[in-house]
Formats: C-alpha cells, structure tokens, sequence
C-alpha cells in the first residue's frame, strides 16, 4: 500500500513538472541575426525582446509567460526552411518573422503545416499573402506593389527630364521590388534608360558603376538592400558620378551612413510613417532609448506583431491556432504602429508608403 501510495504520489509529482514546465508559451523571430543583413535581424531581436518583456511585466498572457526563440536564417531560403523546423519542434506558437521575403515564403510553407501562427513584420513581396499557404500567415508591413506604385509615380513626377536606371539584387525582396517600381514608372509615362541586375554580396561594383556613367545616369533606382546601396553609392562618388539614390525599405537602418558617411546625404527612400513619431508609442520608445536602443526599421514592426497576437490569444482565450487565427480575422487592435487589422490575404490595413531622405546620418520625411 505504501509503495502504491508513493508511486501514484511521484507520478502525480512528476505530471505537476512537467505540467508547469510547458506552462509557459514559446513564441519565435526569426531573421538574419548573422551575415551582412544581420543589422535588420538585430531590429527584429530588440523588438521582440522588448515585446516580450513588457508583456510579461504585464502578466502575461493568458496568465502565463511568454519564452522567446530566436532564429537565423541569414536571409538564405533554405536556411529559414531549417529553423522554421527546428523551432516548430520546440512548440512555438508564434513566428514573428522573417525578415526576407525570399525567407518568409517559403519557410510560411513549414508553418502552415505545423499549425504555427506567421507574422511578418518586412516582408514585402505580395507573393508571401497572395499565395499564403494556410490562413495563419500575416504581416504588419505593406506590400511593393503598394511602395512600387509610390516610388514610380514619384520617379516619373519629379525626374521625368532625368536618365534613370533601374536595379535589382535578383532577391525576391530586391527584384520584386525594382519590377513593381518600373510597371508604375512606365504606367506613368516615363521610360526607364537601363534596367540592371547585380548580384548581393560583392565588393566592387565598379563596372557597374561605369556603366551607368556612361549612360548619363542621372537616377539610380536600387531594388536591394543597404549594404550593396551604400557601396554601390560611394563607388560612384569615386568615379566622380553625382547620381542621386533612391530605394526602398531595405536602407531603413543606420548601418546604410556608416557605409556611406556623408555620401549618403540626399539618398531617398520609401518606408511606412515612422511609428517613432506615433504617439501610442512613445512610452516604449522612450524604453529602448533608456536601454540605447534606437529604434528603427523594423523593430517596432516586430513588437507589433506580437502585440496583435497575445490580444488575440486573450480575445480567443486559447493558443488554438485556429481560434487565434479567427481573432486576427476579426478584430482590430491597438499596437505600437497604431490601430491595425488584417483583410482577407493576411495584409495589414495600415497608412501606406512615403518618402524619406538621408541626411546629416539619419533619416527622416522629405518634404
């Protein structure tokens, strides 16, 4: 008898562990937290933390804790493939991430399949919601059909007289991006003069660079990322090239001046307002300012991310995948980028893009 009462008693001890060991809620990012993108992984790793922090101080959700994971990808598709695997195996229940588009579609693949709620706080191809796998798949940023169509319209108002090219990465990101800026430059009557692929990752882009001076290049478009942007710019400055730059979300990081020190001033780009400006977050703003954190791009994107989650869970009162999922169908909820819902692909309903120029090593709205 007491042999059975003390193996019923360990039994129901052991249940209580374990019991209180998966109390706790595992949510991930995921992003490029090494490589030569690794300033925007840092973005989203800050957000997240933060996110987490403050929800937690909060309560928690539900009244239990949330456990971040953190992930790289590099920006390499098949790596996102491997830790979308890897952390669907540590039972997450969120994935606020990636960061590459070329990342995020197909690793939405791994998620969809595992029953994981995906929101994405950059990635901006419309492919990642047009095609989504699964109804779980979301994002707080816009799309570049939406930046293209400012960007073009932009490029054919205010340099109509000017050469302009037009280059991309070959990224899903980059050349997405280029492609959707060139229809509604063309839609708007403006004929691009070169249109130019490069690849990601090199050092010297002076052939490049000589090609568009002679050309006559007045304007170059740049569907990539801020490393390649800002060499790409001082090599032009090298070659005595005073083209004006313009790009999209991808240079939203103060790494782009530390690259082109002043070079950079007078580079424009697209980005969503600035929720640095959005009063509803000023409280955590000032938070990662006390902790000397700016932030920029992205990480506010990622905060929100997790915020419209946990108000789901609790709205949903479960982790229930597709109960949460119901609730971001739904509502509308108020986060660090303002009141945000989501329509029927999974695209956030948020203000769209404007323009932003660089100068004295930050950027800012052009007026």
């Amino acid at each position: 008898m007491k042999k059975a009462l003390v193996a019923t008693a360990a039994l129901a001890l052991g249940t209580f562990l374990s019991t209180g060991a998966w109390a706790d809620i595992v949510i991930a990012t995921a992003g490029p937290m090494t490589g030569q993108y690794a300033s925007f992984g840092a973005q989203m790793k800050a957000g997240a933390e933060q996110a987490v922090e403050d929800i937690n101080a909060a309560g928690g959700v539900l009244g239990e804790k949330l456990v971040l994971e953190i992930g790289d990808d590099a920006c390499d598709p098949k790596q996102a493939v491997a830790v979308a695997n890897q952390l669907a195996s540590k039972g997450i229940k969120l994935m606020a991430g990636h960061f590459c588009s070329g990342s995020s579609i197909p690793a939405s693949a791994v998620y969809t399949e595992e029953g994981i709620i995906q929101i994405s706080p950059a990635s901006t191809n419309p492919k990642f919601t047009d095609e989504r796998p699964g109804e779980g798949i979301f994002r707080v940023c816009g799309r570049d059909d939406q930046q293209g169509q400012v960007a073009g319209a932009f490029l054919a108002e205010k340099f109509g007289d000017k050469n302009i090219a037009i280059l991309h990465d070959k990224s899903a990101y980059g050349k997405g991006l280029a492609d959707e800026t060139k229809k509604y430059m063309n839609e708007a009557g403006k004929q691009e003069k070169l249109y130019e692929a490069y690849t990601a990752g090199e050092k010297d882009y002076t052939a490049l660079v000589s090609k568009l001076k002679s050309e006559g290049i007045n304007i170059v478009y740049i569907g990539g990322y801020h490393t390649e942007a800002g060499l790409i710019l001082r090599q032009m400055r090298d070659q005595g090239m005073d083209a004006i730059i313009v790009s999209g979300d991808a240079l939203v990081t103060d790494e782009f001046w530390t690259i082109t020190g002043p070079a950079g001033e007078g580079t424009l780009m697209t980005f969503s307002p600035d929720p640095r400006k959005n009063p509803d977050a000023a409280a955590v703003v000032e938070e990662f300012r006390k902790k000397n954190i700016e932030p920029e791009g992205y990480v506010l994107y990622t905060y929100a991310a997790i915020q419209a989650w946990a108000d789901a869970v609790k709205a949903a009162g479960t982790t229930d995948t597709e109960k949460v999922t119901a609730e971001l169908d739904k509502g509308t909820f108020k986060t660090v980028l303002g009141n945000l819902s989501f329509d029927d692909k999974g695209d956030v309903t948020l203000p769209g893009y404007v323009f932003y120029v660089w100068k004295d090593g930050k950027y800012d709205y052009l007026n």
